[in-house]
Order: C-alpha cells, then structure tokens, then sequence
C-alpha cells in the first residue's frame, strides 16, 4: 500500500500537469518546448513545423518536423527566410518555424487561434517584425500564431524538372503549401497551448492577405480555418499567358518556361546544380527576379480564383475583408502626370481612356483620385470582387472595411491630399502603437482598440459584432454596406463604387477572348 502510495506521489506532479502550460513546458510534434511565461502570458517563439527545407529538400513541399531529445527552449525567433536585406532576426534557408502567444492557463481552455501570414510580395517578409508581435491581441482571449514561409525563388521557383520530380506533376508553390503545413500543424498541437482547433482564423496583409485568399479557395486547406481576414488582399484577377504586364498569376508552364530562363541565367544546366549552389546566389534582388509569386498549378491553386468563386467551388467560410484608402500612394505608376497616363495605357489598353476619366488626374499632378486607380487595381477591386461573389454563391457571412485612419493636415500641407498607405493597417490591428511616440494621437489608439476588437470578435463568435462596438452589417448585394475604420468606426458606401464599375468591364473584357488576344 505504502509504495502505491509512493508512486502516486512521484506521478503528481504529471497527473498535475496535465491540461496545464506548467512551466511553460508543452509536448508538440518532435518533442518538448520550452517557452516563457510573462505578464499572465506563455509565448513560445521558434517552434520548427517542418524540416528544414535544405539541400535534397530545397523545392520540395514541406516535409514532416525532425525531433529531438530533452527539452528544446524556443524564446528567441527563428531567422526570417532567405530575402533581400537583413531581418532583425537573421536569414536562412531553415526557416520554417512558427510562434505562439496564448493567455490560456490550461490546455482546456479552448480558445479561439489567429493565425497571421506576413506580407511582402512573396519576397520579403518575417515574423519577427515588432509590428508583429502577438502579445497584445492574445490579452484579448485569443491564441496568437504568427508562421513562416520560404519567399522568392526559393518559395516559388517552378521547372519542369521540379514537376517531374514532384508526385502531383506540379511545381512553384512551395511558399504556400509552407503555409498549409504550418496551418496543419496548428489542428494538430494547438490544443496544449489552450487553443481550440475548430476555431481557427487566418489572417494577412498585402502577400499575407492574398495568401489569405488564395488558401480560402484551395482544396488543400479544407477545415483548417473556420475565418478568414485579409487586409489588402485577394487575387481575383485574370491569370496571366503571356508576359503581359499587370495580372500577377501565371499558368503552370508559363512559369516553368521562366524557371528554364532563370536557370540559364544562374549559369547552370539542371536542378540538381541548382541545388548546390548557396542560398545567398538564389535570393531576390529587389522584384526583377523571376519566382516569387504563386501560381495556378492545378493542384494548390487549381484554377483562376474568379471562377472557383463563380461556380461556388472555394471553402465557404466567413470572411472579414478590406484595404486601406490610399494603396495607390505605395504603388505609383508614373511620377508625372505624362508618365502616369502612358503607364496607364500600356496597362490598361482600350480601356484606359475610361479608366482616366473615372479616376481623374488633376490640371498638373497626380491627385488621390487618379492614384485610386492602382489602389483599386491592386486591392480594391479583387476586395469588392470577393465580396460580392461570395453573397452571390456562399452561405457564409462577409464583412467589408474600408481603412482611413491618418493624420490630419492642413489644406496648405502638401501632404493634405494623403490618405493610408499601405501596410499601415498591421500595427493597428495588433495594438503595437507607441503611446509615447509623439505622432500618436487619442484618435490612433482609439482606432487601433476598435480593430483590435473587431478582429478578435470575429475570431471568438464568426462575426465582428459584440464589446459596445458600433454594429457591424455583414455585406450583401443588395446592400453592400462597408466598415469605415477612421476615425472612429461608421457605415457607407463601397468607395468610389461607379469606378469599381469601369475597371470591372476592364477585368471582364480581359477574360474575354479579345482581351485575351489583345493581350499577347
């Protein structure tokens, strides 16, 4: 009796442990994680959700995670991919690594997960941003995850050779299924973080908004996520056959010809001697570089998105989606008024001429209203597009928002015609203002807790209603109502929606086969 009694009191301290972040000890795939507990929060930072993808393994999908024995401490974020430029955590070709900050105190809890994809144009992008950091948002009821994924030639690198070594006969969206990889690994070890698998929301800005999108409509991802955000996101657009300028998809064996080009280029002949050259030689410089952006390969990404939207093949889930109101200052395409409207034509082609009288140049300049044109270019219309495909053929809710929070200038500034760039949304949403900066205002931190709020709502009860916050409609077409955010949170109209109208004849005629001859 007394050494049953014994061996009960040696297992306590497990039989304890169970369900609990004791020590902020957890057990995942590979083995134990040590992370650190601070201000009534455990985060864990460089926790590996797949192998590193090196040597044999560079091009290939992401491959399961390598264990390890004893205790692995991850309190220090792993190095952002290989990229132009230096993260402040480093670069590497090891770099599939993700983070978690969660508030809950027991592995019951079962609280709802945001899972954040960084931006940066399938180039660039870390997860050890400052902006980033997920502490914030988590203090609000919600398990934080933050996933890496490769960039570049080496996340999307397409050949024919890669296809043909590949099971699927695909090639070129590796950066994406790094995604999916990661989103697994969250169904599969998020509950001993207090996390609640059947609750997950995804969400991302600008690349991390598309990849929002595009994981919405592949048939690789269903019930990884149960919601969805994208800021500044969506890829609507038409996919590209030719060189063409504009649209961002490629077909598969567009893409393969380029991966042949690119090979040349780097003075080879075969994958294989591609593989053994280092990493550094591989990355981006700048955009000029072929491969860093997915494509439609039948498999991931199985067809234009437009048309999986039609005909209602995508994962019906509620979606929470926007942009901000001045993208097109981020993205210029001209720095005259004579430059703009020849990069215009050379875009647009016969549709320009409507296109500039719907977003009008000014006498000498280039004002918001003309700039409008690539912000809706780029965002606005794949968002409006988006939501109004899924009121027509989902069952799920959409939420439409529209960003204008910015400082206020007088008509004498010559800054008085600006209004939100891109990617300044994220620090908003993740409550990383500085108080103490001088250029935040009341109004600032007043928006940044309405959004805070909104998304973390949406993540809790699949809608971004609750917490005294104004009352937010989900869109319909028959009332596509949007979110203004800034400042403060009011309803209106889709911005400059007559516009949105005569670039969608742009994008419709694309698709046609005139436009698709015109085209090559």
């Amino acid at each position: 009796m007394k050494i049953k009694y014994l061996l009960f009191l040696l297992l306590l301290p497990s039989i304890f442990s169970y369900g609990q972040l004791r020590d902020a000890q957890v057990k995942v795939e590979g083995g134990i994680i040590q992370g650190v507990e601070t201000d009534g929060m455990t985060v864990f930072k460089g926790v590996p959700f797949a192998a590193p993808p090196v040597g044999e393994l560079r091009w290939k999908a992401p491959q399961p995670v390598i264990g390890w024995e004893g205790i692995k401490k991850t309190v220090e974020f792993a190095p952002a991919p290989m990229q132009a430029g230096n993260p402040a955590s480093g670069k590497s070709e090891d770099c599939l690594y993700l983070n978690i900050w969660t508030p809950a105190k027991s592995s019951k809890d079962k609280l709802p997960v945001l899972v954040w994809i960084y931006g940066g144009g399938f180039s660039f992008g870390s997860t050890s941003y400052p902006v980033h950091n997920g502490e914030n948002l988590a203090k609000k009821g919600v398990v934080v995850v933050s996933i890496a994924y490769r960039v570049g030639q080496l996340g999307f690198l397409a050949h024919p050779e890669l296809s043909a070594e590949n099971p699927n006969g695909v090639s070129g969206n590796y950066g994406l299924l790094d995604q999916i990889a990661g989103l697994k690994w969250v169904q599969n070890n998020i509950a001993a973080f207090g996390g609640d698998p059947h609750k997950v929301t995804i969400f991302g800005e600008s690349a991390g908004g598309i990849s929002v999108s595009m994981l919405c409509a592949s048939p690789l991802t269903k019930g990884l996520f149960q919601g969805a955000i994208s800021q500044s996101g969506g890829s609507f657009g038409p996919v590209r056959m030719t060189t063409y300028p504009g649209e961002n998809m490629k077909t598969l064996s567009m893409a393969e010809a380029d991966g042949v080009d690119y090979v040349k280029k780097m003075g080879v002949s075969s994958i294989s001697d591609l593989r053994q050259l280092s990493a550094e030689k591989l990355i981006p410089q700048g955009w000029s570089m072929p491969g860093g952006w997915p494509i439609v390969d039948g498999y991931a990404i199985p067809d234009d998105q437009f048309a999986l939207y039609e005909k209602g093949t995508y994962n019906d889930i509620p979606v929470l989606i926007g942009y901000n109101s001045d993208e097109g200052l981020s993205f210029p395409t001209g720095r005259t008024k004579e430059e703009f409207i020849e990069n215009v034509q050379k875009r647009f082609g016969p549709h320009a001429q409507a296109l500039l009288k719907a977003y009008p140049l000014g006498e000498n300049n280039i004002p918001r209203s003309a700039r409008n044109l690539m912000r809706d270019a780029a965002f606005g219309w794949h968002t409006w597009s988006w939501a109004r495909l899924q009121a027509k053929t989902g069952n799920s809710k959409v939420y439409y928002y529209y960003f204008d929070q910015h400082a206020q200038q007088p008509k004498e500034s010559p800054f008085y015609d600006y209004g939100t760039p891109h990617g300044v949304d994220v620090p908003f949403v993740f409550m990383n203002l500085d108080p103490n900066n001088g250029r935040t205002t009341e109004s600032d931190l007043l928006i940044s807790e309405i959004m805070g709020t909104y998304w973390t709502n949406f993540a809790k009860y699949g809608n971004p209603n609750g917490n005294g916050l104004t009352n937010w409609p989900a869109f319909t077409n028959e009332k596509p109502v949007v979110m203004y955010l800034g400042p403060g949170a009011y309803l209106g109209k889709v911005p400059d929606e007559e516009a949105l109208n005569v670039l969608d004849n742009y994008y419709t005629w694309r698709r046609s086969a005139e436009g698709k001859e015109w085209a090559k």
